[in-house]
């Protein structure tokens, strides 16, 4: 058998693994998604009337605040996704079966690239379900093309890649599953100081480059640009760069911890 064959196969075992535990243990998955659905819900229905006449909404329907939301909470879904990987990865760590897969005669990369694919397909449907949610209380891209679907999916996907590998990074440095859970927490806090809810011109001027240039406003913006047909400028190639960026850091990251076997 050869080394690719090899690797595949146990690859696709380790993410038949991680998928049945996901489908075992459901409350993680489950609590971390309803975090971006009760937000949806939250800026819609309590503060909708309030924020739409700030970015220049109609009154009381809020279609266009729902639109403008809708994007950031999208990515705010991938972010909280990420969260249960870190934990996965953390409790693989600390209960030991890390150590049991290090002597046993698999591929070194799968036990890694299992979380990693199957944080990715779970992110997808959780971005599914939230956007199915959107969809129900007024939603909508009429404007968007085919080829402007595909590549918000595509940008969805590889933000989801991007931030899982570093969420993996975070699981193998963390002593417990709480202290992992904790340390992806930015993961999901980042979206609230972006163009998420507000935009960056509403914002405190001190504030403004932070929130314009941290990695979830170029995607956000991108992603409206692509569904809702508003400019994209230059924050493609940044939400790119970003995703690029961080998902080689947290590859190099990952693949270095875990690569180093305990003393």
């Amino acid at each position: 058998m050869s080394p690719l064959t090899l690797a595949v196969r146990d690859s696709a075992t380790m993410l038949r693994r991680n998928l049945l535990h996901a489908r075992r243990y459901p409350s993680l998955t489950l609590n971390l998604l309803l975090t971006p659905i009760m937000l949806l819900l939250l800026f819609v229905y309590v503060f909708g009337d309030t924020m739409s006449a700030g970015i220049g909404g109609d009154g009381p329907d809020r279609s266009e605040y729902i639109a403008y939301i809708v994007p950031g909470l999208l990515l705010m879904t991938i972010g909280s996704t990420v969260v249960g990987t870190a934990v996965s990865v953390s409790n693989d760590m600390t209960e030991g079966i890390i150590a049991r897969f290090r002597t046993m005669a698999i591929h070194r990369g799968s036990v890694i690239l299992g979380h990693v694919i199957g944080s990715v397909l779970q992110s997808v449907i959780s971005v599914v379900l939230v956007g199915g949610v959107a969809v129900a209380i007024g939603f909508r891209s009429t404007d968007a093309t085919v080829l402007e679907w595909l590549a918000a999916f595509g940008l969805l996907v590889l933000f989801a890649t991007a931030l899982t590998w570093i969420a993996v990074g975070m699981g193998l440095i963390s002593p417990n599953a709480e202290a992992a859970s904790n340390n992806a927490m930015p993961l999901i806090l980042l979206p609230l100081l972006s163009s998420a809810f507000v935009p960056i011109d509403a914002m405190p001027g001190w504030f403004q480059p932070v929130a314009e240039y941290q990695p979830f406003t170029p995607a956000i913006e991108t992603l409206r640009g692509l569904l809702l047909g508003t400019g994209i400028g230059h924050n493609g190639w940044l939400a790119v760069g970003w995703c690029l960026g961080l998902a080689v850091l947290g590859y190099l990251w990952s693949t270095a911890k875990f690569n180093d076997d305990p003393k």
